[in-house]
């Protein structure tokens, strides 16, 4: 009787381990690797061009805290600063090198918030159907 030639049920667990193994560690190098690549990027974490953008968000934080604020007490001069900072910014940091996405998404959040506030204050002080109250004499 001619006997089939195979693994048995221990050397198919024994290579499943290892093959498994092998898969967490090329999954730990590369874990490691993507680290160690943002860690040294020229706008990664030890540079200024990764913390100054960073920091930049809580610009953009606030304006959207403003969302809840009347659209009276909103300033024209703050808002239009805010936008065209995001809109300039946004694009000089897809030119620059080396591309830094931190900057270009922090410069598109402020660009949105502060479009979306021009447009409530501009909505509010042209476009409200409130009529002024009249003095009556």
């Amino acid at each position: 009787m001619n006997r089939m030639i195979g693994l048995g049920y221990q050397d198919a667990d024994l290579l499943h381990r290892r093959c498994v193994e092998r898969e967490l560690q090329r999954e730990r190098f590369m874990a490691t690797s993507k680290l160690q690549a943002l860690w040294n990027h020229p706008a990664g974490p030890k540079t200024i061009h990764f913390w100054a953008p960073t920091f930049k968000w809580g610009i953009s934080i606030a304006n959207i805290a403003d969302f809840s604020k009347p659209p009276e007490n909103l300033s024209y001069p703050q808002q239009i600063a805010v936008a065209c900072t995001g809109v300039v910014w946004s694009r000089y940091s897809t030119v620059i090198t080396p591309k830094n996405w931190n900057l270009f998404s922090v410069n598109v959040a402020m660009a949105g918030t502060g479009l979306y506030q021009l447009s409530r204050k501009i909505r509010h002080d042209y476009f409200s159907e409130a009529e002024p109250a009249v003095a009556e004499q």
